[in-house]
């Protein structure tokens, strides 16, 4: 049994993970997500529009962690190119990725007329956009939903359980019971490892006894502040940037992250801690997804029932905040004066409204850029938020960054350093540990405290393409 990194290997995103495994029948072969890379364009429109095997035949099936598009975003190019056995996630998942892809094929074909306006002669030829907002539509066929905590069959010899991530509403970590020529072994893939005490979603839960486990290694190096004083830094920026008459600008994903600021803004305007100035969510990305997550009240923890659903309140609406739907109403909101909030995807600022509301507003001082999630490298928002950086391109034209620039990591979705830490070192049985999703600087001291502490555990910190036998 073998496990090729595809994508996510020293990188955190593009993540494509294979179990390889041999069964009496043949080979298996099992995708373990299939998202797209994200970063330089020129390099990540290499990497996502070619695959290393034929996905008309050799793929058995595509397990997935989550939603987000780093991790489901190249299954409609996947069906594109022939692929048609099943996708396997939790229900919210299904629903949230029917959202989510038919997004991200509106996004290709909008990128792809820009591009063939503007820029075709620096751009690398392709035919077409990566994919279609069809495409993404017709790939739903192949999706099948499943629950929390039940066992089922993936193919011959191979079943799989979903355990809560804690990352996003319907992620899960993935334990995998395989039988090859007779022998069980069991390895589990954490996917996106999410948090204790995050609003909206359930805590992570434990991952069980497992022989090799695939660990992400996002903030392998980062304490994350408490998620506790995340709520006090989002009201003491909107009350100094409307004091300021100011835009507090707020990229952020359409998925999760903007509905734990919106839950949170909600929480502050009940207690009145924050002034009464307009709040737009201008994504209708993000309208759609609120809609999934009211769908799906399982995924929800004790907060969120207790503060609203038994009040028979909905936490993602109160008076302050608008959804903007057109064009010519996220067009209006640049030509309006502040103070107001706006916020809008995407959350590494590399595509959708938010990089108008940039163009538009990072070089006044009154107003405010929070950064409430990671910037990978190569993004637009990585250089925003790097204080070496003082100008920026954006849509090809250069804006100073006059704006006042505040990263609030405690918003992260993802585990931090003893969040992992707790996660690996309490899992039971295991001889091999995969680290993936995450940046050398990251991944590298977080395989060292692993190796000073489990004594006799292989790590394995794998480039792209490397196969592991296990």
């Amino acid at each position: 049994m073998k496990i090729i990194l595809h994508g996510a290997a020293r990188e955190v995103t593009g993540s494509c993970h294979e179990l390889r495994i041999e069964t009496d029948s043949g080979t298996k072969r099992i995708l373990l997500d299939c998202g797209l890379f994200q970063g330089k364009r020129s390099e990540a429109a290499v990497k996502n529009a070619e695959f290393p095997f034929d996905p008309a035949t050799d793929i058995d099936a595509v397990v997935l962690t989550h939603a987000h598009m780093d991790h489901a975003g190249r299954i409609p190019l996947l069906y594109k190119s022939g692929y048609r056995n099943k996708v396997i996630c939790t229900y919210a998942t299904k629903d949230l990725s029917e959202v989510m892809l038919m997004d991200s094929g509106y996004i290709h074909e909008k990128d792809e007329e820009y591009f063939q306006k503007h820029l075709k002669g620096s751009m690398i030829n392709f035919d077409g956009p990566l994919y279609t907002q069809q495409d993404a539509i017709d790939c739903m066929e192949i999706f099948q939903g499943r629950n929390y905590n039940d066992w089922f069959d993936v193919c011959e010899g191979v079943k799989v359980q979903f355990i809560e991530a804690g990352h996003i509403v319907g992620a899960a970590m993935l334990v995998f019971e395989i039988l090859e020529k007779g022998k069980l072994h069991r390895v589990g893939f954490t996917g996106d490892l999410g948090r204790n005490m995050l609003p909206i979603i359930r805590d992570p839960a434990q991952m069980p006894p497992v022989d090799t486990l695939i660990c992400e290694s996002t903030y392998g190096n980062r304490a994350h502040d408490d998620i506790a004083t995340a709520k006090g830094c989002l009201k003491e920026m909107i009350i100094k940037t409307a004091k300021r008459g100011g835009k507090v600008m707020i990229p952020a994903f359409s998925l999760e992250r903007t509905q734990e600021i919106v839950y949170d803004l909600h929480v502050l305007w009940d207690s009145k801690e924050i002034p009464a100035i307009p709040i737009y969510i201008d994504s209708p990305l993000a309208t759609r997804v609120t809609e999934v997550f009211m769908k799906h009240p399982e995924c929800y923890d004790k907060e969120l029932y207790e503060n609203f659903l038994a009040k028979a309140h909905n936490p993602f609406k109160f008076s302050l905040v608008k959804y903007t739907g057109s064009v010519e109403e996220s067009k209006k909101l640049n030509t309006m004066p502040g103070p107001m909030v706006i916020m809008a995807g995407a959350g590494m600022c590399e595509a959708g409204r938010i990089r108008h509301h940039l163009k538009n507003g990072i070089d006044d001082p009154k107003n405010t850029v929070l950064a409430v999630g990671y910037m990978a490298e190569n993004t637009l928002g990585r250089r925003i938020v790097d204080p070496e950086i003082h100008e920026v391109k954006i849509f090809d034209e250069i804006f100073q960054k006059k704006a006042e620039v505040v990263s609030v990591n405690a918003y992260s979705g993802h585990a931090d350093m003893s969040d992992l830490d707790n996660l690996v070192m309490n899992v039971k049985d295991v001889k091999k540990i995969i680290l993936v999703h995450g940046e050398s600087e990251g991944m590298e001291p977080f395989a060292t405290r692993i190796k000073n502490a489990r004594e006799g555990v292989e790590i394995v910190m794998p480039e792209r393409e490397e196969e592991i036998e296990i």
